[in-house]
C-alpha cells in the first residue's frame, strides 16, 4: 500500500480538503461512499442500527485521521480500512454480539441482534451488486457471525472484498502468514455454517429474484389473507428453519411445530386474522410485509417482515422479524 499510484480527482480534492480543514468538501467526497461502507459494517455486525451507528463513526474517525491520508492507497480503501477497525473497536466493547443458544435440541445458535437490510439502501454501484445477493443473504450475515471478530474481518476483507493478504494483514496489523491462517480457519467455519450453499462469493452471482421465489411469496401472503393453515403448511418444508427475531428461543425445525407455533401464540386466532401482505425484497431475498387489522382499526398496521429461502418452490427458511418502529424498512407503516 506505499507503491507510488496516481490520484482520482476526487483523491485529490479530499487531500486539498484534508489541509484546509473544510469539513464540506470532506463530508461531501465521503458521502459518496456511504452505502458501500455501511453494508460492510451490516456484514461484519447483522445489526442494521449498528451499521448506521459505525458508518457516522467511519466518517468522524477519518475526519481526525484525515492527515494520514497520503494517496498511497485509494481513498475506498482508506475508508473500508478504517471503518473495518471501527467495527472491530465495537465488538471488542460488546459482550452481546455472537449467537446464542436457541434452548431448543438439535436446532443450533440463534443471532438474536440480527435485523433485515433494506435493499433501498445497498449500493448502486454495479460492481457490488454483483456479489451483493450471495454476500447480503441472511444465511451469509448469520454465518460470518459465528467467527471471532478478527477472522471474521479477514474473510470479509479478503473473500468479499477481494483484498489481497498483503493489504488485509496491513489493515488488521497482523502478519500475512496471520490472515492467511485466519482465512483457512474462517473457510472451514463457514463451510460448516453453509453446507449447501454456494461459497465461491468472488464469481458474479445473479441478485435477481426468480419466478419460482416470487409465486411462493404471493402463495404466502394469499394464504395469511385466507387464514389459509393448510394452504400456509403445504408451502413449508417439512424441515423448516424458522426463527422469529428479535425473540429468544422461537427457532423451529419443522414446519408442523412452526406452524403450531404461530397458533398457540394466537396469530390466526380471533383478533389476529385479518391479514394484508405486500411482496418486497430485503437483503436481496423474497420477502412478505405482513399487515394486521384490530377489530375496529379501519387501517391494516405493519406488523413483521417475513423472509424467505426457497429451495425447489418451497420455503426451506423463513426468519420473521418484528417490523413496527422500523422506518428504515422504507415500508408504509400502515394499508
Amino acid at each position: 500500500m506505499t507503491d507510488a499510484r496516481p490520484l482520482d480527482a476526487d483523491e485529490t480534492t479530499f487531500i486539498a480538503a484534508a489541509r484546509a480543514g473544510d469539513a464540506a468538501r470532506f463530508a461531501l467526497i465521503t458521502e459518496r461512499h456511504r452505502r458501500a461502507l455501511q453494508v460492510h459494517c451490516y456484514r461484519m455486525l447483522a445489526n442494521y442500527a449498528d451499521a448506521q451507528d459505525m458508518t457516522q463513526e467511519t466518517f468522524l474517525r477519518a475526519w481526525h485521521k484525515r492527515e494520514s491520508f497520503k494517496g498511497h492507497a485509494a481513498l475506498r480503501t482508506w475508508l473500508y480500512r478504517i471503518a473495518t477497525n471501527v467495527c472491530l473497536d465495537f465488538l471488542e466493547k460488546r459482550d452481546d454480539r455472537t449467537p446464542v443458544p436457541s434452548g431448543l435440541p438439535d436446532a443450533g445458535s440463534e443471532v438474536l441482534y440480527l435485523q433485515p437490510y433494506p435493499d433501498r439502501m445497498l449500493p448502486e454501484d454495479p460492481q457490488e451488486s454483483v456479489v451483493a445477493r450471495e454476500t447480503i443473504e441472511l444465511a451469509f450475515i448469520v454465518a460470518v457471525q459465528h467467527l471471532p471478530p478478527r477472522q471474521r474481518a479477514v474473510l470479509v476483507l479478503r473473500d468479499v472484498l477481494g483484498w489481497p493478504a498483503s493489504k488485509a494483514a496491513e489493515a488488521l496489523e497482523l502478519t500475512v502468514a496471520s490472515v492467511t491462517s485466519a482465512l483457512q480457519r474462517a473457510r472451514v467455519t463457514m463451510r460448516e455454517q453453509l453446507p449447501d450453499r454456494r461459497l465461491d462469493w468472488r464469481s458474479p452471482a445473479t441478485h435477481e429474484l426468480s419466478d419460482d421465489e416470487r409465486g411462493v411469496v404471493k402463495s404466502y401472503i394469499d394464504a395469511h389473507e385466507r387464514n389459509d393453515l393448510d394452504g400456509l403448511t403445504a408451502l413449508l418444508r417439512d424441515d423448516l428453519r424458522f426463527a422469529m427475531l428479535p425473540d429468544a428461543g422461537t427457532s423451529t425445525r419443522t414446519a408442523r411445530d412452526a406452524v403450531d407455533g404461530w397458533v398457540s401464540g394466537g396469530l390466526f386466532q380471533r383478533g389476529h386474522d385479518d391479514w394484508r401482505g405486500i411482496t418486497t425484497t430485503v437483503n436481496r431475498m423474497p420477502a412478505a410485509a405482513l399487515y394486521l387489522r384490530s377489530p375496529g382499526d379501519p387501517e391494516y398496521r405493519l406488523f413483521a417482515v417475513a423472509v424467505l429461502h426457497v429451495v425447489d418452490g418451497k420455503i426451506a427458511e423463513l426468519t420473521g422479524f418484528d417490523a413496527t418502529g422500523k422506518p428504515w424498512l422504507g415500508l408504509p407503516p400502515a394499508l
